[in-house]
């Protein structure tokens, strides 16, 4: 398939409709028609580019004023100037005893999904020692990340469920020192979070959001030791500074403002998909969703499905710009169409409902998560059902899935060598080859264990020859 927008005069053609924001493409034997597109490329760039800046100056702030411009950040953007952003024992205490027992029973219910899952995870990667030829031992180690920093986002909505995603699967990771940053939400810390944070294992806990709690986490601050890795989703600031921080410290992925795919054909009606749609929508003002199908009767009647729904939305003032800036409806001829644009997209959430879900599980190969047949939805993966809702976004489900237990654990191989006989037959292949590279220090390595080893007197940088060539 060639890549939608590209100019290829000799295959297709193309018209614009600029007023009903809808485009037609024709390719030998494809038929793609856009029923509503959102913003351009070039449009999200330029959006891109504002924050770029934003960002990087403040993380300078943050990096030679350390805690005092942290509290001035807090102050400007979330009005809150706590004497500690870090929440105290009896703090912690005293919030969580707020929580009603049913929200804390459901919030516990949550948070053993997903460590059930992410233990399942952890056991499936196993340390391993082989020996490749006598008395040579390879092996490997999965060793926890020593130090995690994870943000869960609370600004506009309290995200409790990115604390089991975040904390928990870290803390099955067996990572020693897990700290949690999350905003004030309505002024004040959100019961519910800081339950999670807890319960999932948290070790330090400070109230603080955006990007002053990114750049505190990865920079450091004089009450704040720096962590080795970021994880955690948030707005488009947030994502930028981890992009930006990224090499300093590790990043989980660039989980940037959420993004939506429904995959549709007439095995489903409008009410599912503009209800997929729309409760995507409602993350934030820059949250895309999509809508893939090969029906244009469905697509259509979606569109009038989404206006009546934001009708009674009480999230509609979010959803609602979500959707007229981002939203967009596609429609292909078949299912192999469909495949091909929803593999181009690289969609965060691709929620697939049709006569074949396992095909597009077995065919699909960029994306964040699938949500396979219409009982299951997106909402269940970012709230309770277990797998991990921090996801890759912008097209990075090309290269990465999401966070998972393993991303808290580097893989760290070792070597040893248990007999004579054999250092001083792989020291013989190391000097030719460090030599064929001209690389003679390198060589001389090899050359001391030859000697030492194999009782053979090799000339300074030169050459081991095997040993059954030597007069």
């Amino acid at each position: 398939m060639i890549p939608i927008g590209a100019a290829d005069p000799g295959t297709r053609s193309m018209i614009v409709f600029r007023n009903c924001i809808r485009m037609q493409i024709w390719n030998i034997g494809m038929t793609i028609e856009y029923l509503k597109r959102g913003k351009s490329a070039t449009e999200r760039s330029e959006d891109d580019a504002s924050v770029q800046t934003v960002v990087e100056k403040t993380l300078q702030d943050i990096e030679s004023r350390g805690d005092a411009a942290v509290r001035e950040l807090s102050e400007k953007f979330d009005n809150y100037s706590p004497p500690s952003y870090r929440l105290s024992a009896d703090e912690i205490e005293a919030l969580m005893a707020r929580v009603t027992d049913r929200d804390m029973a459901d919030l516990k219910f949550a948070q053993a999904q997903v460590r059930n899952f992410a233990q399942a995870q952890r056991d499936s990667m196993t340390d391993i020692e082989i020996e490749t030829l006598p008395g040579v031992i390879l092996g490997h180690r999965n060793i926890p990340v020593q130090s995690v920093g994870c943000y869960v986002p609370a600004g506009k909505f309290p995200m409790v469920a990115s604390a089991h995603m975040s904390v928990a699967t870290a803390s099955v990771a067996g990572v020693p020192r897990i700290i949690a940053c999350t905003p004030p939400f309505k002024g004040e810390p959100n019961p519910a979070v800081i339950a999670a944070m807890h319960l999932g294992g948290a070790h330090e806990i400070y109230v603080l959001g955006g990007i002053q709690a990114i750049g505190a986490m990865a920079i450091g601050t004089e009450s704040i030791v720096p962590v080795h890795m970021l994880v955690g989703p948030g707005n488009a600031f947030v994502a930028e500074a981890k992009r930006q921080l990224f090499g300093r410290v590790g990043i989980d992925l660039f989980a940037g403002p959420t993004e939506t795919m429904v995959i549709a054909d007439e095995t489903v009606d409008a009410e599912l998909c503009a209800t997929d749609l729309l409760g995507q929508a409602e993350h934030g003002y820059n949250s895309p969703a999509v809508l893939l199908t090969n029906s244009r009767r469905l697509a259509k009647e979606t569109l009038d499905e989404i206006d009546r729904l934001l009708d009674i939305l009480p999230t509609a003032d979010t959803a609602g710009v979500s959707w007229r800036d981002y939203g967009e409806v596609i429609v292909c001829d078949t299912h192999e169409e469909m495949l091909d644009v929803a593999n181009d997209i690289a969609s965060e959430h691709v929620q697939v409902m049709t006569d074949r879900d396992d095909w597009f599980l077995e065919h699909m190969h960029s994306y964040g998560a699938l949500f396979l047949g219409a009982r299951t939805n997106v909402a269940n993966g970012d709230k309770v059902i277990g797998t991990n809702h921090t996801l890759p976004t912008r097209k990075a489900g090309r290269y990465t899935g999401g966070l998972w237990v393993g991303k808290y654990l580097k893989t760290h191989s070792y070597q040893k060598i248990t007999r004579d006989d054999t250092a001083a037959e792989i020291g013989e292949y190391c000097s030719r080859l460090c030599l064929l590279e001209g690389f003679v220090g390198h060589a001389e390595q090899a050359n001391v264990r030859v000697r030492r080893y194999g009782g053979r007197n090799i000339e300074y940088g030169a050459a081991a020859e095997p040993a059954s060539e030597t007069p």
